[in-house]
């Protein structure tokens, strides 16, 4: 029996998956485990591994195809049932002007004039039946079949009919997917010259359509669809606490010297959120079918910003790692993600997530939940501000957060709780030893 290569669903609201590209033919034999095809999802680009050992086979879905998830979209066959694959349809030759099979290509000793040559080509014509009126093929006996096959087959008159151009004309117009054949030509009986393509071209600018801008892809209209859901469905409010980071800041360069490894504040986040949230566990929850769902495990996402989107990378059981575990991971996902190789494993059971534009010099914003959680933090930039030390106004190092929630599962004590708890292990990174 083959096994079915189906449209993976890597999130509840996925419907369909788009193919972008087959790494390997049908045909080929492929290995179980090895990357065998590029799908889009609603989140991320990603290489779908072959589920079963064999020769690849009836491949249905070709690039660019969108297709329902849970649909089969190709056959791996067992070595023994390898004579039972199917191939891709060899592309059919061009049918001739007169409807007749298609021809092959002229034979080198068949003597004819260039001209004569790219007008058979164009038209699909066989040299070898062509009748020379001198010693070699010349346009006027190309013209002269293709004529004589217009009457003795005239159902595609349209496909037969010739139009007069220049061989630059023809290839000018090859090059800029131009179609001559409604054009009347300057040139001599209305043969169509190279101006005439210029001129042809300058008055269909106006009416034709451009390609859409850039960052309008699949990922991207799926987090608009995403984020518009949450917006109109999940009552947001927000939360916004201002914490001195000056012993953050001294914990993360003991912890890059002490561990090797280049740790980020983002990291340090991770850490501090992955704890915050064991103390809290209200705000690791799933708002799901009208009812709160708390998480088994304590797995973060991080948004990271992509060409085409938004993806949002999971660092599984965060609570569990070290910083440079935490560190290493983190590097790992947003740099697959940036390249668009993001595993379906890798975006799946996120419980929580960190958005953080302080790199950007944001100094404050508000994120809105990525559903089916509960809360989001948004994190700002670290700067020397005013504040009050010991009654005293001085000038310390700090970062406005934003926790963002779902009024359904969330309400405003039990998240000031958590965000003051997260707040307080900031302030004071060393309570984590405690």
């Amino acid at each position: 029996m083959p096994t079915n290569v189906i449209m993976p669903a890597l999130e509840l609201a996925q419907e369909s998956g788009k193919v972008l590209h087959w790494l390997k033919s049908p045909g080929d034999t492929v290995t179980k485990g090895e990357p065998l095809v590029e799908i889009e999802t609603d989140k991320v680009t990603t290489e779908i591994e072959a589920p079963a050992s064999g020769v690849l086979g009836d491949v249905t879905a070709r690039d660019g195809e969108v297709v329902p998830v849970g649909q089969t979209i190709a056959l791996i066959f067992a070595p023994d049932e390898a004579r039972s694959v199917g191939r891709a349809p060899a592309v059919a030759p061009p049918p001739r002007a007169g409807g007749a099979a298609a021809v092959p290509a002229p034979a080198a000793t068949v003597k004819a004039s260039p001209l004569a040559r790219e007008i058979a080509r164009e038209h699909g014509v066989d040299l070898a039946q062509v009748t020379a009126a001198g010693g070699k093929i010349e346009k006027a006996d190309v013209l002269a079949h293709i004529a004589s096959q217009k009457e003795s087959a005239p159902v595609d008159v349209t496909a037969a009919r010739l139009t007069a151009a220049s061989p630059k004309a023809r290839r000018l117009a090859a090059e800029r997917g131009l179609d001559i054949s409604p054009l009347r030509g300057s040139g001599p009986g209305g043969a169509v010259l190279a101006a005439d393509i210029a001129a042809a071209e300058l008055r269909e600018t106006p009416s034709t359509p451009r390609p859409e801008a850039p960052g309008a892809g699949t990922v991207w209209r799926i987090m608009a669809e995403r984020m518009t859901a949450s917006w109109t469905s999940a009552p947001h409010f927000y939360l916004f606490r201002e914490v001195n980071v000056s012993r953050l800041i001294s914990w993360r360069e003991r912890a890059s010297k002490q561990t090797g490894a280049r740790i980020t504040y983002t990291d340090l986040l991770v850490k501090l959120v992955a704890a915050a949230l064991s103390r809290h566990p209200g705000v690791n929850a799933s708002w799901k079918d009208g009812a709160i769902v708390r998480n088994a495990h304590i797995n973060i996402g991080l948004a990271v910003a992509i060409d085409d989107g938004l993806v949002v990378p999971v660092i599984h059981r965060a609570d569990t790692l070290s910083l440079a575990e935490i560190a290493a991971r983190r590097e790992d996902v947003v740099s697959r993600g940036q390249a668009g190789k993001l595993r379906p494993a890798d975006i799946q059971g996120g419980g929580f997530t960190i958005s953080n534009l302080g790199m950007y010099g944001v100094d404050a914003f508000n994120a809105i939940v990525n559903p089916p959680q509960v809360a989001i933090l948004a994190v700002g930039r670290i700067a020397d501000r005013v504040i009050a030390v010991n009654g005293q106004p001085a000038v310390q190092p700090t970062m406005i957060l934003t926790l963002s929630c779902d009024h359904r599962a969330l309400d405003g004590a039990r998240g000031a709780q958590f965000l003051g708890a997260l707040a307080d292990l900031l302030e004071e990174p060393l309570a984590l030893l405690v």
